[in-house]
């Protein structure tokens, strides 16, 4: 274990010619040396040789901070392209159209079909364990939620598990959750994988990913790395089954896990709630009088509070961070009362639906909201229907940055793609396929969400007011992890055109992730 930060310094320096900076029009050549932007100083004329080292000429293009995403599970995402696509299905019977043509092309693993991507919030039918059967007979099939909070087996594969269900076939939270993890081919996660998917980020100007995969982040990270998957920063999370192991191992939240200096440990993680495509987020309110095909009207608590306080307790008393995961209205309540309580600062992960007089004790009790606006728009039909008359307090993000809390935007792929122009273009435009905003009151600027995709996310002050400081600016003396892009992000208010970003370059620490400018 590092307790200081090497960084990933490039063999020269280089100069990025002829950048400007969002909202200008100067023309400048960042230089950058031993993993810094050294200086910014108006474009030299002449020849590219007269500046030392390397040069790269950007042709008027716009530098930003890196970017990161901040809530990933990143073996899921890698996976996800090797499985069954289902997410444009609109019921149980697409789902099971799909199966029957994966099962009849004999294109599908011998040990079974694994499918990601379906939403049955609103489906017009009901999955039922029969249906799957008849589909699929006697090859195992388990396909995965969108938001990866539950999941139908067929038989075939409740008996090679050695799990049961009832007559909807259906596995929800922690249950789903383990027998997600026996789902993974560990033959086809590959390094070359790792990597190539890591490159697809940086891509898109990504440069850093916060790990919430349940697995063994810590030991497998620094592997990683040096087998050549360095495109991306990452920090690890621990989950609580491991957390006395990363205590006993004395590991504190910061400290730097592998030699490149690309790994350090990150919080504990802990699920404190469902969600709400599979009804599972606590609320204070029940849903609708439907069926839900479980018991539980408001929702589920899925640790008790006195659990979650205890698991806090044992990390603070460690230096680990917490991020907590609440969605619910009712579980947003519970955490914000067990940091309380604990006198600890930590992260709430996804905030996603919160009573008005909450939001201000997010700021009060120095925490940061981490926040997935893309879920907005997967999720804006599911809450009309299921929670009617309180959607104006769904994905609140305006009112938590005016509040003054510090924003951090994510994906948490694979639920939403790990692309955080696809996160700012939701969050500015609050739509998406050109349907009209949704709740356009709780849009962000463009500044404040840039902000909010570079490292820490918004900082409050200037930022809760909605400026975002200078967040979203490159200052000399920076860690050189940027990005080149082809437009200005903060020209487009309406934010329609952010999703499609071009992204030239991207840099960790001075050196090219990503050149399409070369």
């Amino acid at each position: 274990m590092n307790q200081s930060r090497p960084e990933d310094t490039p063999r020269t320096p280089l100069t990025l010619r002829n950048v400007r900076l969002p909202g200008t029009e100067t023309l400048l050549d960042a230089q950058l040396a031993e993993s810094r932007v050294v200086s910014l100083r108006p474009a030299a004329a002449g020849a590219p040789g007269s500046l030392a080292g390397d040069s790269l000429d950007a042709a008027g293009r716009f530098l930003i901070p890196g970017l990161w995403d901040h809530h990933v599970h990143f073996t899921q995402w890698v996976i996800q392209r090797q499985r069954l696509d289902l997410a444009d299905t609109a019921s149980a019977a697409d789902v099971l159209q799909l199966v029957r043509g994966a099962l009849a092309s004999g294109q599908t693993a011998s040990s079974g079909v694994v499918g990601y991507g379906f939403r049955d919030g609103l489906w017009p039918d009901l999955p039922t364990l029969r249906s799957l059967d008849e589909a699929t007979g006697s090859v195992p099939v388990g396909l995965i939620s969108g938001d990866l909070h539950c999941i139908w087996l067929n038989s075939a594969l409740q008996r090679k598990l050695g799990v049961c269900t009832d007559s909807s076939g259906l596995l929800r939270e922690g249950e789903s959750f383990a027998v997600m993890d026996q789902l993974q081919d560990p033959a086809a996660l590959t390094t070359q994988i790792y990597a190539q998917t890591a490159a697809d980020a940086a891509r898109r100007g990504v440069v850093g990913i916060v790990e919430f995969e349940n697995a063994d982040n810590i030991g497998q990270w620094p592997l990683r790395t040096a087998a050549g998957v360095d495109s991306l920063r990452v920090e690890v999370s621990v989950w609580p089954d491991s957390l006395q192991a990363a205590i006993a191992a004395g590991l504190k939240t910061g400290d730097v896990l592998d030699e490149r200096g690309l790994v350090t440990m990150g919080p504990l993680k802990v699920i404190s709630d469902g969600s709400l495509n599979t009804r599972t987020a606590w609320c204070w309110e029940p849903y609708p009088d439907v069926d839900l095909g479980h018991p539980h009207s408001c929702g589920m608590q899925t640790v008790p509070i006195e659990e979650l306080q205890q698991v806090m307790r044992q990390a603070r008393d460690a230096e680990i961070a917490a991020a907590i995961h609440a969605i619910g209205d009712r579980a947003n309540s519970a955490v914000l009362d067990a940091f309380e309580a604990l006198g600890m600062r930590g992260v709430i992960e996804h905030a996603q639906l919160l009573r008005w007089e909450d939001i201000p004790r997010f700021a009060h009790l120095g925490l940061t909201a981490s926040v997935q606006p893309e879920h907005a728009m997967d999720d804006r039909d599911v809450a009309d229907a299921f929670w009617a008359g309180r959607t104006e307090r769904a994905f609140p993000l305006d009112a938590l940055n005016r509040a003054g809390v510090p924003l951090r935007l994510g994906s948490d792929a694979p639920v939403a793609p790990l692309d955080p122009w696809v996160a700012m273009a939701a969050a500015v435009s609050r739509s998406r396929d050109g349907r009209r905003a949704w709740h356009p009151e709780q849009r962000l600027d463009p500044a404040t969400a840039l902000a909010a995709a570079v490292r820490g996310g918004t900082a409050g002050g200037a930022a809760g007011r909605g400026t975002a400081g200078a967040g979203h600016l490159v200052r000399p003396g920076d860690i050189a992890d940027l990005v080149v892009v082809d437009s200005d992000p903060l020209g487009d208010p309406a934010g329609g055109r952010l999703r499609e970003m071009g992204v030239a370059a991207t840099l960790l620490g001075g050196r090219l992730t990503y050149d399409g400018i070369s």
